[in-house]
């Protein structure tokens, strides 16, 4: 035997090992053409069976695609639902209002007087601090009539008001018609009441 004729005989037991059965006797018989148009025939008859399994694939993906449009028509109906829900709530508009910095800046006719009478009615506390101390609770107790609480600041010192909580000016306390009060010494300027703020 020749290696070409024993290679075929190998190969004819490869193919039998892998498809088995019937097939393999009857490809034994034929000749290398025949065999080779088989080995074909069955490939495509394994691809037939892929092709009914991608069929059932495909119906899978027919079942997902169901499902995602269901899901989507869900969120739909809800997004309309939300819709209608904000329709019935009243509405809150944002505030607006008309810049005034153009109108404060702009030169006024024959020196009239700005308007500003409408804030000259809102109530505000001035306040006169003579000094400031921390006390512990311990302290705090034990004070009673009689006893001193020193502070922070020395005599002579100016007194400082506040309005509303924030320093505006300094000044000396006085006495007017039995009741304490206080002449202003120096005003604080704009940019260290800014510089307070911060």
């Amino acid at each position: 035997m020749s290696n070409d004729t024993m290679d075929q005989d190998e190969l004819d037991r490869q193919l039998n090992a892998m498809s088995g059965g019937a097939e393999d006797d009857m490809l034994s018989s034929l000749g290398e053409d025949d065999k080779l148009a088989a080995e074909w025939e069955a490939a495509l008859a394994g691809g037939d069976a892929q092709s009914s399994s991608e069929k059932k694939g495909g119906q899978n993906d027919d079942k997902l695609a169901a499902e995602w449009a269901a899901a989507l028509a869900g969120d739909e109906q809800r997004a309309v639902e939300e819709e209608r829900e904000k329709k019935l709530v009243p509405q809150a508009l944002d505030a607006r209002f008309k810049d005034m910095t153009e109108a404060y800046k702009a030169p006024r006719p024959d020196g009239e007087r700005r308007e500003l009478d409408f804030i000259l009615d809102i109530p505000l506390d001035v306040s006169a601090e003579l000094g400031r101390t921390r006390l512990l609770i311990n302290e705090l107790l034990q004070l009673g009539q009689g006893s001193v609480v020193e502070l922070n600041k020395l005599a002579g010192e100016p007194l400082e008001d506040y309005v509303n909580g924030k320093l505006v000016a300094r000044g000396e306390a006085v006495v007017i018609n039995e009741k304490f009060g206080v002449r202003l010494t120096d005003i604080i300027s704009p940019i260290e009441r800014v510089k307070q703020l911060g």
